[in-house]
């Protein structure tokens, strides 16, 4: 069912509109209403915007965590790969003795990395060869 309306719109709209009209396929009551239903439209979706912006601000904040989760892993790695190719000497297999050594470093390791990223020292920041510090 279709309501009468009486509107006052500014001059030029009313002759943007008779430009539309006189167009093929052109009527003024069918581009209004296109009008009027579009910006009703994007004003619901402006609402359902601020509704899904807590969520959005949610997930954000849990994407950074996970970015910071990977940045541990990457400073992990790197730091044991220094470590192996910069201070350890290759170990013959078999040898308890080497294993005990092997397994002292790995807990140095362990510390060393805790130590780095409760500082917020980088390995992959370091531009230089060395012993990690």
């Amino acid at each position: 069912m279709k309501v009468r309306q009486n509107l006052y719109i500014d001059r030029e709209l009313s002759e943007a509109l008779e430009a539309l009209a006189l167009k093929p396929g052109g009527n003024k009551s069918r581009i209004v209403n296109e009008a009027i239903r579009v910006w009703l439209a994007r004003r619901a979706t402006k609402e359902l915007d601020d509704l899904l912006k807590v969520r959005l601000d949610r997930l954000s904040r849990d994407i950074s965590a996970c970015r910071r989760d990977v940045e541990v892993v990457l400073e992990a790695l790197a730091l044991f790969v220094r470590h192996q190719l910069t201070v350890t000497a290759l170990l013959p297999e078999g040898d308890s003795a080497a294993r005990a050594v092997g397994n002292e470093r790995f807990e140095r390791f362990i510390v060393q990395l805790g130590r780095k990223i409760a500082v917020g020292e980088r390995t992959l920041d370091k531009t230089g060869v060395g012993a990690p510090g």
